[in-house]
Parts: structure tokens; sequence; C-alpha cells
């Protein structure tokens, strides 16, 4: 399987740069940068849409998960002390019965 490459933010930039300032057609601003011409029109459509916050990251930010993490370890601490108080609930109304 091939491998996807991996742009950095910075080269991103320039080639929406160059695409925009260039006269030449973007078929060759691509193959000159290795990459792919419809390439070059999403990341200059990201940066339009975006401006400065454009390439931050794939997927979901860091935080979301981390949060998430936070909350799943607060619910599961909530869930043990609730089956252990059912523990002992349980063994002492076993016992009132023998």
């Amino acid at each position: 399987m091939d491998e996807r490459k991996q742009y950095t933010r910075e080269f991103r930039l320039e080639a929406v740069r160059l695409l925009d300032q260039s006269v030449r057609p973007a078929a060759e601003i691509a193959r000159q940068l290795g990459g792919k011409r419809t390439l070059l029109y999403r990341w200059r459509d990201a940066v339009r849409t975006h401006g400065d916050a454009a390439f931050g990251g794939a997927g979901r930010p860091v935080a979301h998960r981390d949060d998430e993490l936070i909350r799943l370890r607060r619910e599961l601490q909530l869930v043990k002390a609730e089956r252990d108080i059912l523990k002992k609930a349980a063994a002492y109304f076993a016992k009132a019965l023998w």
C-alpha cells in the first residue's frame, strides 16, 4: 500500500502562496512540488476559509480527547463507588436474613 505524503504547514502555506501569486497553471505548480493539482485547490480553499488557523492538525483537537478522557475517568470512579455501596448493602441485608 502507498503511504500518504505528509506535508508541513509551512509547505502548504507556501504552495498556496505560489498558486495565488504565480501566472503558471496549477498543474505545473503541483508537478513541481510533487503533489496533485486538486490538493493545491483544497489547501487554497482551507486558507481562504480558516485563514491562519488552517492546517492546525488532523482530526479533533487533542484537548477534546483529553476532556473526554477526564470525563470518562470521573464517571468510572462514580460507577465503582456505587457498585461498592451496593455490594456492602447486599452483604448487610444478607446477614439480616440469616
